[in-house]
């Protein structure tokens, strides 16, 4: 099990409580960084998100979310509203609480590791995955490379049956590697979790350590990310969001995902667990060329292969990332071609925009309590005008002539 240890933050907040309709409360709970990039205009500009998130609220797209922007060093906007659980007694929100990523866990965790074994040279984008895994090459999937996982065009199907997950961690994995193409390899882009799930296999593999340890030991605890990681320990399972119920009780601090929670919580696609402020430290590390107040994470040369444009089919794709694709509902529309993101089945999303020098940080558990809330146009609307706000403080900033 990964241990975390609870972050101890000193926070000024503003409470506010709306009634909506006389229906339900929704608590917006905020701080705002008052440094010198602030502007009425960005200030402005950002008031018109609570307004939307409240409505959100209203028509049950979710019970609540917390809400984090940052523009160059700083923090502009980060508050929670809503509540992290309504049944089977409602909580409120905190800026603090811990959500479930779900499937930010595949850029943040395991394309990160695979990134850093590639920086450490122990294996190359274009290397096949049998020569690391030599299992894999059955089924005609010897030509299967570490890229092909990474932008999802390897042919590898989305989600393998759940009957797979039945008998021991060894037997799950085996049936992973015995998978057959979907569609022929480069031909198609097929968002897959099997292909992270190798991923997080082919870690192990080279490092000897689970995606969760090694995540934990090489990048959230060097980047100070306190309550990040896989498996939360009961201090900080009592601040996670509640997502839907797994046998008659609720999954609060436990993967929702169900192929995640077969492979006992540790998985390459979904099992990570964080909070707003701590996501803030990774997107600073990429928007600082891979390293966070003189911590080097990744080298500007991984970082910039990481968030290069590789086309597939319909789309544009990262290492890992999102960019321009079928799953960029949540993109705002104004953000940059450098923009690089992720969402989550949770509610969960993030994108950072290093050509703006800002991200968006978007957490819910929309799941919660019966799975039919829907967040990913929210997520992209929110985007937008945070994009919009922080290039007209980028011009207030420039220097005049």
């Amino acid at each position: 099990m990964v241990h975390f240890q609870r972050s101890i933050v000193s926070l000024i907040t503003l409470c506010l409580v709306f009634d909506l309709n006389n229906q339900c409360s929704a608590q917006t709970i905020g701080t705002l960084d008052p440094g010198p990039i602030q502007s009425r205009q960005l200030d402005h500009a950002l008031m018109e998100i609570a307004p939307m998130v409240e409505q959100a609220i209203q028509d049950k797209k979710m019970p609540g979310a917390v809400i984090l922007i940052g523009f160059q060093e700083r923090i502009v906007y980060h508050r929670a509203f809503g509540d992290r659980q309504l049944q089977p007694t409602p909580l409120p929100m905190e800026l603090d609480t811990v959500f479930d990523l779900a499937s930010l866990t595949k850029p943040i965790a395991t394309a990160t590791a695979t990134m850093m074994l590639v920086q450490r040279g122990q294996i190359e984008l274009d290397d096949p995955v049998m020569d690391h895994i030599p299992e894999f090459a059955v089924h005609g999937k010897e030509h299967i490379t570490i890229r092909h996982l990474l932008i999802h065009t390897s042919g590898l199907i989305p989600d393998n049956s759940m009957s797979d997950y039945a008998g021991s961690q060894s037997e799950i994995v085996q049936k992973l590697f015995e998978q057959k193409l979907n569609y022929p390899t480069d031909s198609k882009f097929r968002y897959s979790d099997v292909g992270f799930q190798i991923l997080g296999e082919l870690v192990k593999r080279k490092s000897g350590l689970n995606v969760a340890d090694f995540s934990q030991q090489n990048i959230f605890a060097p980047l100070h990310m306190q309550d990040t990681g896989f498996l939360p320990p009961e201090p900080i399972r009592k601040r996670c969001a509640t997502t839907e119920r797994r046998d008659g009780e609720w999954m609060i601090g436990q993967v929702h995902d169900p192929r995640a929670f077969a492979m006992n919580g540790v998985a390459g696609h979904a099992g990570l667990f964080s909070t707003a402020k701590d996501l803030s430290l990774f997107a600073r590390m990429i928007l600082s060329e891979g390293s966070l107040d003189g911590t080097q994470i990744l080298t500007p040369q991984t970082i910039e292969q990481m968030t290069s444009p590789y086309p597939v089919p319909n789309g544009i794709r990262g290492l890992g990332w999102d960019k321009r694709s079928d799953f960029s509902s949540n993109r705002g529309k104004t953000m940059t071609d450098s923009a690089i993101g992720h969402g989550g089945f949770t509610g969960t999303g993030i994108w950072i925009d290093p050509d703006l020098q800002m991200y968006v940080i978007f957490l819910s558990n929309r799941v919660h309590p019966d799975g039919k809330g829907s967040v990913n146009p929210l997520i992209g609307q929110i985007g937008t005008i945070a994009a919009n706000a922080v290039a007209i403080a980028k011009q207030e900033t420039r220097p005049k002539d």
